[in-house]
């Protein structure tokens, strides 16, 4: 247990320094440059979710349960998490209605996946995971909400196209997850 919450300390940190240390994250990418702040950025975040994914791993070794779920979350999550691949689509598909409607899609994506996960499953490890996401995806969701306000943001839509585009993206990695990749990397089996 104690790589999984190193790991989510240290991945969620750093996902978090702009809601806690906005001021800071903004001085030392003065000092050392964008590249320098994105290269320190992407090695702590692998190094996080390599630990996070190790801790996770151990605990699925020696798994402690809290709750049994009853069956039919396993189902339900699963069809949970279609909107989950359609909002990290709309967040990388510039100009759709989704994004203009939601803010923020991929954090509230990131908020429903664990949600999902805290339904259907009862084990500790699991548990510690999924509420560690889904508060930071409440807490980043508020930050930037406010940020947002404080800086005019406004997210326009250029056309139900773009919506399209993203509900297909999003459709057929969903597919893919869940027929496929989700039992390949996860070995949990989310269809069939």
């Amino acid at each position: 247990m104690t790589s999984l919450v190193a790991g989510l300390a240290v991945f969620l940190g750093v996902h978090s320094l702009r809601i806690f240390a906005d001021d800071w994250r903004t001085q030392r990418i003065a000092r050392i440059g964008v590249v320098a702040w994105k290269g320190v950025y992407a090695a702590a975040s692998l190094l996080g979710i390599v630990l996070v994914a190790y801790g996770f791993e151990l605990s699925r070794q020696a798994p402690v349960d809290l709750w049994f779920p009853p069956s039919w979350t396993r189902p339900l999550a699963t069809l949970l998490t279609l909107p989950i691949f359609v909002l990290l689509a709309a967040a990388y598909v510039p100009g759709t209605r989704i994004k203009a409607a939601v803010k923020h899609p991929m954090v509230v994506g990131v908020a429903i996946w664990a949600v999902a996960h805290l339904l259907s499953n009862g084990r500790l490890g699991e548990i510690v995971l999924f509420t560690a996401f889904l508060s930071w995806a409440i807490l980043d969701f508020r930050s930037s909400r406010q940020r947002d306000r404080k800086e005019g943001t406004i997210y326009s839509a250029a056309g139900l196209s773009r919506d399209f585009a993203a509900i297909a993206a999003g459709f057929g990695a969903w597919v893919a997850f869940a027929f496929y990749l989700h039992g390949a990397l996860i070995r949990v089996p989310l269809v069939g």
